[in-house]
């Protein structure tokens, strides 16, 4: 490192010199320790107190002293130096991808078994990465990675509009099911023929939040012809678990939400089974993914295959 001032190139060379032969207050220790021969560190501190403009040692035959303006040198010689190796070794570490920031942003329900085992195992193995979690739509995941904004996304296949510019990595897939009231008929069938929706009224997400959702919906319809009526439209997991519960309507919902409503609704298979619901890694096609989110995809694979075992 260069730093200019009236020509003169005083570089970091010039500060560990110095600072080598201010702790040993004696030439030859310091050319020792620095493996540089003698003559040579004293014409470069030399050269750099010509530069500084002032005397930071005395010399004597029994070795150098530190003047006032030495001491000061050194203090701030010392700090620099630390900054720089600092610097450095930050540098290092995120070339490494066990330093920095990750923004990811993720589905919370379609990920709840796949995402929390992988943030564990990643925050375990680069503790000094800091993970930014978003949760977003999915159309706002798929713009973030887009604009960059997200290094990554965890989330449901993008439909085909939302996955311009984006590649798609399949992690794991959730079988499509019925969720129902503990109550409701459906509840004590080991599975339901889609025919039987018909009579049925549906609670559903909000389409402005989840279009994706609702093109999953309509691709399960669409395969037995059907279109049902909508009882109400919901604007997260917790309120849509309550109509249901309440006798408002069923939902079509992948597998995955058995892990998150528990004991308060049943999910049954649906027959003829429609195509699952793919959840997986999002990113840019011309985007470049850091160390630390290669790492991040990493876990997210080892997490997927603990939970298939």
């Amino acid at each position: 490192m260069l730093f200019r001032h009236n020509g003169f190139g005083m570089e970091l060379r010039h500060l560990r010199y110095y600072v080598a032969v201010a702790e040993a207050l004696n030439f030859t220790k310091a050319a020792a320790r620095l493996r540089v021969a003698q003559p040579a560190l004293s014409r470069q501190v030399q050269d750099l107190e010509d530069e500084i403009g002032v005397d930071l040692l005395t010399r004597s035959p029994r070795g150098v002293a530190l003047t006032a303006e030495g001491k000061l040198f050194l203090e701030e010689a010392r700090d620099i130096l630390k900054r720089t190796d600092e610097a450095v070794e930050k540098t290092r570490s995120l070339a490494r991808g066990e330093f920095g920031e990750l923004h990811i942003g993720y589905s919370p329900s379609p990920t709840v078994e796949i995402l929390p085992p992988a943030l564990g195992t990643f925050q375990k193995s680069v503790p000094r990465v800091t993970v930014r979690l978003h949760n977003l739509a999915g159309n706002e995941l798929a713009d973030g990675v887009r604009k960059g904004t997200l290094e990554l996304a965890v989330m449901q296949r993008p439909l085909e509009a939302n996955g311009i510019g984006l590649q798609f990595e399949p992690l794991h897939a959730y079988p499509i099911c019925v969720a129902v009231a503990p109550d409701h008929p459906f509840a004590k069938m080991k599975s339901v023929a889609l025919a039987r929706l018909a009579t049925e009224k549906l609670v559903v997400f909000r389409r402005r939040e989840y279009a994706d959702y609702h093109a999953l919906l309509a691709s399960v319809l669409r395969s037995v012809n059907q279109r049902l009526p909508i009882a109400t439209e919901c604007d997260g997991a917790s309120s849509l678990i309550t109509e249901i519960s309440t006798g408002r309507g069923i939902a079509i919902l992948p597998l995955v939400f058995e892990k998150i409503v528990g004991a308060r609704l049943k999910l049954r298979p649906l027959t003829p089974a429609p195509p699952a619901q793919e959840i997986g890694i999002v990113r840019a096609l011309k985007g470049d993914v850091t160390p630390a989110g290669e790492k991040f995809c990493a876990c997210l694979r080892s997490s997927v295959k603990q939970l298939t075992r």
